[in-house]
């Protein structure tokens, strides 16, 4: 029953969303909380620092390694753009800007990731991606200049 999309999580149901689905990001959040990810993801601090736990322990260390890897890991990528698809039009604004700015605006960090990034994003998740695209005026051959 968790699985069905178009259900929104609810907003302290995130972080241990992001667990579940990124498996990968468990060894951050231990270090980040001093305590196992499956407990630290279920406090209030985790919700309250979703900023800093999705640039800490799910970009930083998981999506960004990914997109700038030559050989990256398909189904990881997958996982990683489902959970931003689950929360990028999220109806709590803690949630939509934590994943706007922290995960999106963080692909104009450096050349090529949202190209990387592309192919794996869902629809609401690169309708979002083109509006900060032409909001930065930025245009990327094949994505929004053709």
């Amino acid at each position: 029953m968790s699985n069905v999309p178009a259900q929104e999580t609810p907003e302290e149901e995130v972080p241990p969303l992001l667990l579940r689905m990124i498996p990968e990001s468990a060894g951050f959040i231990a270090e980040k909380y001093h305590q196992p990810a499956e407990s630290a993801v279920l406090t209030r601090d985790a919700l309250l620092d979703l900023y800093e736990v999705l640039t800490e322990c799910f970009v930083a260390p998981v999506l960004l390694p990914q997109l700038e890897s030559a050989s990256p890991d398909a189904d990881l990528l997958e996982r990683c753009w489902d959970f931003v698809e689950r929360n990028v039009s999220h109806s709590s604004e803690l949630v939509r800007g934590a994943v706007y700015f922290e995960v999106l605006e963080q692909l104009l960090n450096a050349d090529g990731l949202v190209e990387a990034a592309w192919p794996y994003m869902k629809e609401r998740t690169r309708a979002r991606t083109l509006k900060m695209l032409d909001s930065y005026d930025v245009r990327l051959p094949g994505i929004n200049w053709r």
